[in-house]
């Protein structure tokens, strides 16, 4: 049959082929094997799926056939299917992944600003203490820095920051107004899940689809100003909110919190390869809890010693701050004013790690020297010279 379709022929229509889980086509997955007509016009296609019992696979049939029929020459589709293994089965993740970071949806954050997954692996080593007092470190430098507590079930920002209210519609936007508060130089925009409950005591009872669409909400529903940072205090672990936050912000980057402890340290490399798999950039690890050091200058090393350097050598990630237990953090989370507010070894520390990362590890995106934005300001400086002109008019 002179014009049979060729294997290349069928691989071109089957790239129009997309799993419904993945998000990307089977071709590029390396789901589609092989491909090939038989003089008698049967097409031969054998296919991998990621598990034998995938419940997807008459969709994919039905489209493959679909497809494959409308080539000329394709009398008839016999689909051979198969399972991959799991080195092929690793792949076909790494690259959807990949097609998910290169592909993310539109979020109301504003595209120059740097945003910043604050994670740890478990609970209680003090991750959100240590987002609300880098955003205020940034903020006390001039910078405008957003606040965005995704720790769902677990939401203390508002209280660490001394932050109250309810969150409000804007009447011209739709959109939800974050709570915006002055601190030094620069302004913190908030937004929690403890502004939408009627008390901080209120137990939310919910699972990974509401959790999801809740972060969304706050993604893409909130008016977030000209921000030049937006730290996400995310939940412990690796949960759903993790997996849809790299989904929606793939270029993001992550700083990993963990303690001096042994078992925090080994929990929190899930959390750094997590990132890494969703193609984040991990830019360093901050050890909390550090040493205690008393009145007389003795060291306490009261959550062990090494959990930092540890996690930061296999990781391959550079410690960026060791924070000493301090008193002035747990009184400062108590009464909701930031240590960073005022003096101390742990206010010191936290202070020198919004420097480095302001300075070194995530600057701010320097837009002085983008066209639109000189021909914004020199439009700016035009209103203003007629507007000086109508002035000195209106007074001869």
């Amino acid at each position: 049959m002179a014009d049979r379709p060729t294997s290349d022929d069928l691989m071109g229509v089957l790239r129009g082929v997309i799993d419904p889980e993945l998000g990307s086509n089977i071709v590029e997955l390396g789901m589609a094997k092989s491909a090939k007509v038989d003089d008698d016009g049967i097409a031969r296609i054998t296919i991998a799926l990621t598990t034998s019992g995938c419940p997807l696979r008459s969709q994919i049939q039905k489209d493959v056939k679909a497809r494959v029929l409308s080539l000329p020459g394709v009398e008839k589709v016999k689909i051979n299917w198969t399972e991959l293994d799991q080195e092929e089965k690793a792949e076909v993740m790494k690259v959807a992944r990949f097609n998910v970071s290169q592909n993310a949806p539109d979020t109301a954050v504003p595209s120059t600003t740097r945003c910043v997954l604050i994670a740890s692996g478990k609970g209680g080593v003090g991750k959100s203490s240590v987002t609300a007092n880098l955003a205020a470190a940034l903020a006390i430098q001039g910078f405008r820095v957003g606040v965005l507590d995704a720790d769902i079930w677990g939401y203390s920002i508002p209280r660490l920051l001394g932050v109250e209210g309810r969150l409000e519609g804007s009447v011209d936007s739709g959109k939800i107004t974050p709570q915006t508060i002055s601190m030094g130089a620069g302004e913190l925009e908030v937004v929690s899940m403890g502004f939408l409950v009627d008390s901080e005591d209120t137990a939310l009872m919910w699972r990974g689809l509401m959790l999801n669409r809740a972060v969304q909400h706050f993604l893409q529903d909130v008016e977030w100003g000209p921000l030049d940072y937006l730290l996400i205090d995310m939940p412990p672990g690796t949960g759903d909110v993790q997996m849809g936050l790299a989904k929606m912000l793939p270029h993001a980057e992550m700083l990993v919190v963990t303690t001096p402890s042994k078992l925090a340290q080994t929990v929190a490399v899930r959390v750094a390869n997590m990132g890494r798999n969703n193609y984040l950039r991990v830019v360093g690890v901050i050890e909390n809890m550090s040493a205690f050091v008393d009145e007389d200058g003795k060291t306490h090393e009261v959550f062990g010693s090494g959990g930092g350097e540890d996690l930061a050598e296999q990781i391959d990630s550079p410690l960026i701050g060791k924070i000493p237990l301090d008193r002035s953090v747990v009184d400062g989370a108590d009464t909701g004013t930031p240590a960073v507010l005022g003096g101390g070894a742990a206010a010191n520390m936290l202070r020198s790690i919004a420097h480095q990362i302001a300075t070194e590890l995530i600057p701010p995106v320097d837009m002085s020297g983008c066209s639109t934005r000189i021909i914004d300001q020199a439009i700016a400086n035009l209103e203003a010279m007629d507007a000086a002109d109508a002035e000195a008019s209106e007074s001869v």
